[in-house]
């Protein structure tokens, strides 16, 4: 693993020393004032560039194209409100995305299965313990941006994300969040449709270079993807983790975001 993560400069494999304590600690600042951490240069370039190489024969033929028009839940039941509430506002989403079971052996599934990591990402949150994913398909996708395409606002399903990034576009693509725009003891409605009227009003944005991991708190904090611009693509895994093992999609959940139910079973030849 050390020729593939720059495990100098974030010893996250040995949190039981010095330098590994203090990475927790700095990680732990970082989460508490800005609900995000950012680990720059995670993963050596000659990884990525060999990654990418890889999924590049895979886009046009293999990756689902998730098109979508949707509010800031994904739901379009919300309880309490009416359809026309300034909450509510539509958006469009567009990507393609490959599931975890279309590149077992790729870098982002070796990292996201490496036990170090969900330990560390643990240790930094403060929880006892951290699981992959049990679900073949959702455990690790890679969404790749072309131009025009984004991800549009929207609240995370879990407490958290982790994502790393392999292909920064030439412009647009941008990270931009608004953090506590809810919480568990409220939704905050009025709050939330007075911030998509005007979003520049109170939005942060956020530059990430290829190769960094990203760790957000987004179940409470609004944000997107802005879109992207230029002929190369955004593209970037998303690792996620539970608190308890065994986690899986549903097989609706899966046809609304993979275009299918089923996980893809390999032969015995890969």
């Amino acid at each position: 693993m050390e020729r593939l993560l720059d495990l100098d400069r974030y010893p996250l494999h040995d949190l039981s020393r010095a330098p590994g304590r203090a990475l927790v600690a700095h990680c732990r600042e970082l989460l508490e004032a800005d609900g995000m951490f950012s680990l720059a240069g995670f993963v050596r370039p000659t990884a990525i560039a060999r990654c990418l190489d890889e999924f590049e024969p895979l886009w046009a033929g293999e990756a689902f194209t998730h098109q979508r028009d949707h509010n800031i839940y994904f739901d379009d039941n919300v309880a309490g409100l009416a359809t026309d509430h300034a909450a509510l506002k539509r958006f469009q989403t567009v990507n393609h995305t490959l599931c975890a079971d279309q590149i077992p052996a790729s870098l982002p599934c070796r990292i996201y299965e490496w036990p170090p990591l969900a330990a560390f990402l643990a240790a930094v949150m403060e929880m006892p313990c951290l699981y992959p994913m049990a679900d073949p398909l959702a455990r690790v996708n890679v969404m790749a941006y072309r131009a025009g395409e984004a991800l549009n606002w929207h609240f995370d399903r879990s407490e958290f994300t982790t994502t790393l990034l392999l292909q920064a576009p030439e412009t647009g693509g941008a990270f931009e969040y608004c953090s506590d725009l809810r919480s568990p003891e409220g939704e905050n409605y009025d709050g939330v449709g007075r911030f998509l009227a005007d979003p520049s009003a109170t939005a942060r944005g956020l530059s990430l270079a290829a190769g960094s991991l990203n760790i957000f708190k987004g179940k409470y904090a609004a944000h997107r993807v802005t879109p992207v611009a230029g002929a190369k693509t955004r593209i970037i895994a998303v690792f996620s983790y539970y608190e308890r093992p065994g986690r899986c999609f549903s097989a609706t959940e899966r046809r609304e975001f993979y275009g299918r139910s089923q996980a893809i079973v390999l032969d015995s030849n890969g």
